[in-house]
């Protein structure tokens, strides 16, 4: 059987297991372009638990394309605080921005146009929002195809999703919202990344190739993965008076435009700005970096003037803090 045939053998029971099995979710079923382009941006490489109530607070805040247009980025950004990525919310931001101005996208290329939307979330908001065929090809997604036709090609070759997308593309039922969303939940609550597949309850255990060959856990196949570089620094949490020490980091780069508390090499002097009170090792791992921090509560001697200096309940009110200091927020007094 070729592969496209058995992809279009597939439809049907899919559709109907996510009938009876989809997860219920703030944005499942939504028809309004910019509260499922909210869920989709929240969803890029965060987990769907995490953003659920994130997902919630940010419409409550933002409910219409222009009430998002015409926020500041700062109220953005402390919206979007512990989401991470945050070019996500800077561009979420903009796109909203161009919804408000030119009205919603009417067809995949205007989709495209809109800033931060690449290729997956153009196919995922062409086919949830507005029912035209356009695969979103996405881990999950790659992993259940895979493992339907057992395709030993890697996954992270751009070619191959190509090919895959091609392929779906081709056996787009009109319920074409629902077939996109579909496939994500298969691979989501069933097809698992994690561990083995739940193949009992697959509707496609009858014909998927890997599954009758036993071989499930041999796909998908990605190439190796790079060491994540290790960076060591000292985090100074630095309080004068009720007041924290802050800095804005670079507008470009890892976490651009983000507030933080001072941060050193590990060649720092630390009690060269005050008296140190406690101390504590924290780790936060990006894609491609990991930091080793070590963290200093510390009195400091003056009001360090190179620093922006807030109290405890502004920080928590105004400043968007990346989770990657989390460990040391606790050291702030309210």
């Amino acid at each position: 059987m070729e592969q496209n045939e058995l992809l279009g053998r597939a439809v049907a029971p899919l559709l109907q297991w996510y009938e009876e099995n989809k997860r219920e979710m703030p944005w499942r079923g939504e028809t309004d372009f910019y509260k499922i382009l909210v869920s989709e941006i929240m969803l890029q490489q965060t987990r769907v638990e995490a953003v659920r109530e994130y997902y919630v607070r940010f419409l409550e805040r933002f409910p219409t394309a222009c009430s998002l247009a015409q926020s500041s980025e700062e109220e953005v950004l402390k919206a979007w605080q512990g989401l991470g990525y945050y070019n996500r919310a800077r561009n979420l931001q903009r796109a909203a921005n161009q919804i408000c101005e030119n009205g919603v996208p009417k067809s995949y290329e205007e989709v495209c146009a809109l800033k931060g939307v690449g290729e997956y979330t153009a196919g995922s908001l062409s086919s949830i929002a507005l029912g035209l065929p356009y695969p979103a090809v996405d881990g999950n997604v790659l992993r259940i195809l895979t493992r339907l036709f057992a395709d030993g090609g890697k996954i992270d070759d751009k070619a191959v999703r190509t090919r895959f997308a091609q392929a779906l593309k081709e056996v787009y039922p009109p319920q074409a919202s629902q077939f996109c969303q579909a496939l994500m939940e298969l691979g989501a609550i069933v097809c698992v990344p994690n561990g083995a597949p739940l193949c009992d309850l697959c509707p496609w255990r009858a014909f998927c190739r890997a599954h009758v060959q036993g071989e499930e856990l041999l796909y998908p196949v990605r190439s190796p993965k790079k060491e994540r570089r290790i960076e060591q620094y000292k985090v100074l949490v630095l309080e004068f008076d009720g007041e924290y020490a802050l800095v804005k980091r670079a507008e470009k780069g890892l976490l651009a435009g983000l507030w933080q508390f001072p941060m050193y090499g590990m060649d720092c002097g630390e009690g060269e700005f005050g008296q140190v009170k406690k101390r504590k090792k924290a780790k936060h791992v990006f894609s491609h970096i990991e930091w080793h921090m070590t963290g200093y509560e510390i009195a400091a001697r003056k009001k360090f003037k190179q620093f922006e200096w807030a109290g405890a309940e502004e920080i928590e009110r105004q400043y968007a803090l990346p989770s990657a200091f989390k460990a040391f927020t606790e050291w702030l007094k309210n």
